[in-house]
């Protein structure tokens, strides 16, 4: 490579649950730098979570967010490769980096297409939908496992 690798970022632990994975997730939600409100509309969700899940799971809230952002996290994605003049879609495995950022980014786009009042609220109900497997996210992830699972056939084409 011509240009050396940029520095990693510290990012620093969320305030209430000392959780780095949570602020990842804060950061993605943030629109226009208003991170407070991203931390409001996330605590709200997990409360809301935690209200509507405490009688079917032991679970706490962040938990159920842990196991939602797992269910709706992909192993792996095609990726577009030229080879003779022909476009193949190859099936390749995805950095643990990346598969975070796409179920993160997946959850809270599937959350903002849901019509609902608040924003805490369409947060809250992808949540458990993901947590159930089931919802936009969680399709979008087998879809993308699917698209994969056909594309089998080319993956000695990988780099």
């Amino acid at each position: 490579m011509r240009k050396r690798k940029p520095k990693a970022r510290i990012i620093l632990p969320d305030p209430k649950y000392n959780d780095v994975l949570v602020t990842r997730f804060v950061n993605n939600i943030m629109l226009r730098g208003k991170k407070n409100l991203a931390y409001n509309i996330f605590y709200d969700a997990i409360d809301i979570v935690s209200e509507k899940m405490k009688d079917s799971s032991e679970l706490s809230g962040l938990d159920i967010w842990k196991k939602a952002l797992h269910n709706v996290t992909p192993q792996v994605e095609v990726r577009s490769r030229r080879i003779g003049g022909a476009t193949f879609q190859i099936p390749m495995e995805i950095r643990v980096e990346r598969k975070e950022s796409i179920a993160m980014k997946g959850l809270i786009k599937a959350a903002r297409k849901r019509n609902d009042k608040s924003m805490a609220k369409n947060l809250a109900a992808e949540i458990i939908a993901a947590f159930k497997e089931e919802g936009a996210a969680y399709k979008r992830k087998e879809e993308i496992h699917r698209m994969a699972d056909a594309n089998k056939a080319f993956s000695h084409f990988r780099f």
